[in-house]
């Protein structure tokens, strides 16, 4: 098939929806202030017991932008926020919009080292971080001799329910630190220049999640971050009265573009909960009822399997996605069964700003009857997709290759990384280093990522197929599947699981139940019974740190 033409087989799937969407502000910062102006007092954010209207966060956001601006933060300066779900971190993001800097989230579990080569790479001016994190992340400086000074936060502000299931406990401000609240009545009344990014400016950067290698920081156009936050309301029928449970990281992609945009580009609130306690979560789904929400599967995996969770808990939503990790078909019609809802599959990046495949709302995805797969969705708005052989060149249906992507939301290019841009930027395309198939009907399926193939005797093991057969035995909690070196096979397949609750089985247990639905090559040859599976902190079961304990 030729890379001339341009097939959307999908569309038809699309009903009566447009192909594209133009939507009509070109920055998140538009999306808010449009909701601060047609609904001033409506709740954006509900945080444990308190809730804060769009007024409220607008009136935050501007005092603390007046204070990065008296302290000489410029246009393009960065600003990292290392925070959890809660307030401030919303505030900061905002606040570093209105100031004309670019904002820079970063995961608050990394420790000195990891932060120190962000902080070295992207030199923020200023750092966000929690009171008990700053001897760590002042080390992170010191270290990096980035210079930048920090404002320390407290996950307890903006709340008073004090939940410790989640809330470390408080911790005083170092000295010689400012406050984030210090900052903010610092900056009451600072007059703020009205700052209007143009949509082809760099509105975030943000790092990979480096699971597969050294984090590269991603470049987000502002227009990438708005266009994906109105394609999140439009596909997902969000609008002024949905709640949207904020489940997954707002560090990560996923939680800025399809929690923080999609809240503002529908005026809707968004119920944060500082960081994920399946326990607590439940009680926050139980008390605000929200209508919507997107997360890993192993999010929705611990949900279900929370000691005294029930259907009606789960009553209140009407639409829920799950992205960043693939979707085992037998643990979404489990949860169907036991929870009553429909998890609808995504795909996206932090080099796409999040979604550039999602499942159509009222339509269940189907499962490849080749790979068996559940299909990751299909093209959203305005975007192209198609799949490579080795060569280049376009492959028909039913053909596994890389996934390539085009459309508004994909990268500029990684930060300093000329290089690595340029391989993965060709020609507008952005090679993914995912392995998928599309099939006659548009649908996308995801075999597996490009590095995590095994070759066992010369044939080719995807770790997805062996983990969705390990899925549906009634034993298994969550599995990972790896090769590891093997002096007659080359390689050779191993499999860790860890158990549901009281569940008891052995690995030769696990290796006769494979054997019955897998070929022999595929079939692990080494079975590891983990309390847990090692994850990043957005729910990616981590193949990386499974294949480090092994070499």
């Amino acid at each position: 098939m030729s890379d001339t033409l341009s097939p959307h087989p999908w569309l038809s799937l699309y009903g009566d929806a447009p192909a594209e969407l133009q939507p009509a502000r070109g920055s998140v910062l538009d999306l808010f202030r449009d909701a601060v102006k047609t609904s001033p007092g409506a709740t954006a954010i509900i945080y444990f017991d308190r809730r804060l209207t769009y007024s409220e966060l607008d009136e935050a956001s501007e005092a603390l932008a007046g204070w990065l601006l008296e302290q000489g933060t410029k246009a393009g300066d960065r600003v990292a926020v290392v925070l959890q779900n809660d307030p401030q971190f919303v505030i900061a993001m905002l606040a570093a919009w209105k100031a004309g800097a670019v904002p820079v989230p970063m995961n608050p579990m990394y420790r000195t080292s990891e932060l120190t080569g962000l902080f070295g790479d992207c030199a923020p001016r200023f750092i966000f971080c929690y009171a008990n994190d700053a001897d760590v992340v002042q080390k992170a400086v010191d270290a990096a001799g980035s210079g930048s000074a920090l404002v320390v936060c407290s996950p307890r502000n903006y709340q008073s329910r004090d939940d410790e299931r989640v809330l470390p406990p408080e911790c005083p401000v170092p000295d010689g630190y400012i406050s984030f609240p210090e900052a903010i009545e610092a900056g009451k009344n600072r007059p703020v220049p009205a700052v209007s990014p143009a949509s082809g400016d760099l509105g975030l950067i943000l790092y990979t999640s480096g699971t597969t290698g050294k984090p590269k920081g991603a470049m987000a156009r502002h227009h990438a971050l708005a266009f994906n936050g109105n394609t999140i309301v439009e596909w997902c029928e969000l609008d002024a009265d949905t709640r949207i449970l904020a489940i997954a990281p707002l560090f990560h992609i996923t939680g800025v573009v399809c929690h923080v945009a999609a809240a503002f580009a529908a005026g809707c609130s968004m119920i944060l909960n500082y960081r994920f306690e399946a326990a607590s979560v439940l009680d926050a789904i139980r008390s605000a009822r929200p209508t919507y929400t997107i997360g890993a599967i192993t999010v929705f995996n611990a949900l279900m399997n929370t000691p005294g969770a029930q259907k009606d808990d789960f009553g209140c939503f009407e639409s829920v996605y799950s992205g960043g990790a693939p979707i085992p078909p037998s643990l979404r019609t489990e949860f169907l069964e036991r929870m009553g809802l429909l998890i609808h599959t995504s795909y996206g990046m932090t080099e796409t700003s999040a979604p550039t495949h999602l499942c159509p709302l009222e339509v269940e995805a189907p499962v490849d009857p080749e790979s068996g797969a559940l299909a990751i969705g299909i093209p959203v708005y305005n975007t192209e997709a198609k799949v490579i052989d080795e060569q280049g060149h376009r492959a028909p249906p039913g053909v596994a290759g890389e996934l390539c992507l085009k459309g508004p939301q994909i990268t500029m290019g990684y930060w300093n990384q000329p290089d690595q841009t340029a391989e993965a930027l060709v020609d507008g395309w952005l090679h993914s280093g995912d392995i998928a198939v599309m099939d006659e009907a548009g649908w996308f399926y995801l075999v597996d990522r490009k590095k995590d193939v095994i070759i066992a005797s010369g044939f080719k093991v995807w770790p997805r197929e062996v983990e969705d057969v390990l899925y549906t035995h009634p034993a298994v909690r969550e599995t990972a599947v790896i090769g590891v070196a093997d002096p007659y096979r080359g390689e050779t397949v191993k499999a860790y699981v860890s158990l549901k609750p009281d569940a008891k089985a052995d690995p030769a247990e696990f290796q006769a139940y494979c054997k019955e639905r897998l070929a022999s090559y595929k079939v692990p040859k080494m079975v590891e019974v983990l309390d847990d599976l090692p994850k990043t902190v957005t729910g990616k079961i981590q193949r990386n740190v499974l294949r480090d304990q092994n070499t």
